[in-house]
């Protein structure tokens, strides 16, 4: 149970949260008085042609979990310009559209950078787990990103699974967020 990867967060309701294993569908109620966590609606991929086999494995992946994915594409691993992915999926956060979104492309760098554009987004480009969970800890996160070429399809899913299930702490690290965007 301290793996935080093995386990997800999925359900809120009248702060009742609850834990599901997503191996075993096991459940464990977490606090019933005080914890909240954002409830996701869709969650928006992007990625160009060298994350395009990662971003099919992800979709399969979180679809089978019960999530509501979005593709922005792109559909082949045909060279394209990741800009052009990028940019619908940024708005899709930014209108909430989409609650997260997920970025791939072969360093993690430039889709990150495109989306990062956008005043409301914080991208974060995220390696392993520690990284995604403090991305979402300290920083608010709202985009993951993902280097295809560095990381393999099993830690893509850790790392995945750690953002949706690691909630914003606040606190001191609000007021730091709140400065990020030089026009919100």
């Amino acid at each position: 149970m301290n793996n935080y990867g093995e386990y997800l967060c999925l359900i809120k309701n009248n702060h009742i949260a609850l834990k599901l294993n997503i191996h075993t569908k096991n459940y464990v109620i977490l606090n019933t008085n005080y914890y909240t966590m954002k409830q996701i609606d869709k969650i928006g991929i992007a990625a160009d042609h060298a994350g395009y086999d990662l971003k099919k494995e992800l979709i399969d992946y979180l679809t089978n979990l019960g999530y509501k994915v979005k593709n922005f594409g792109t559909d082949s691993s045909e060279s394209v310009d990741y800009p052009d992915f990028a940019h619908p999926l940024a708005e899709a956060v930014e209108n909430g559209t989409c609650t997260f979104g997920i970025s791939i492309c072969g360093s993690g760098n430039g889709i990150s950078m495109a989306v990062n554009k956008h005043p409301k987004i914080r991208a974060a480009l995220s390696w392993n787990e520690e990284i995604s969970k403090l991305a979402r800890l300290h920083n608010d996160a709202n985009i993951c990103s993902l280097p295809a070429r560095f990381i393999d399809v099993e830690t893509a899913k850790k790392i995945i699974d750690t953002f949706l299930s690691t909630e914003f702490e606040g606190g001191r690290h609000e007021r730091r967020v709140k400065k990020i965007s030089l026009n919100q």
